[in-house]
């Protein structure tokens, strides 16, 4: 059996469970049940990987900042080279004349790369700061 064939199967379900399974296809925009329900179980496994402290894992963290807070970049890239999180790339954005968004991906442990989000998200002049967590999951 090949890897990547498509095995269909019965799933039973309360009506109501149904129901709400239903509208949030039509909500989300999918085509069918089993779109929706093969990207909930993705991310169940993505979710389960980020439970395991020795995985490997991605994440990306977005954070926008005061660029004209006093000493901030230079923490910013303290920080990112403090770790032992590989930074894979930034992306830097002017949201206007004071702030900046930048999206950070990142591959490392969750603890590694939790750690990194904290210590940024809690520098003075960074008023938001969130971790997607991320990963591969079957087909």
């Amino acid at each position: 059996m090949s890897p990547d064939q498509t095995i269909r199967f019965t799933v039973s379900l309360p009506r109501n469970l149904l129901d709400e399974l239903d509208a949030t296809m039509t909500h989300r925009g999918y085509a069918s049940r089993s779109e929706l329900v093969r990207d909930l179980i993705r991310a169940r496994m993505i979710e389960a990987a980020w439970d395991d402290p020795a995985a490997a894992v991605h994440g990306v963290l977005t954070i926008v900042y005061d660029h004209h807070r006093r000493g901030l970049t230079d923490k910013l890239h303290a920080v990112q080279h403090s770790q032992y999180v590989h930074i894979l790339c930034t992306q830097h954005v002017h949201l206007d004349h004071d702030h900046c968004l930048e999206t950070i991906v990142l591959r490392g442990t969750p603890a590694e790369i939790e750690r990194m989000a904290l210590e940024i998200g809690g520098l003075k002049g960074v008023s938001y700061a969130e971790l997607t967590r991320t990963g591969v999951a079957g087909g």
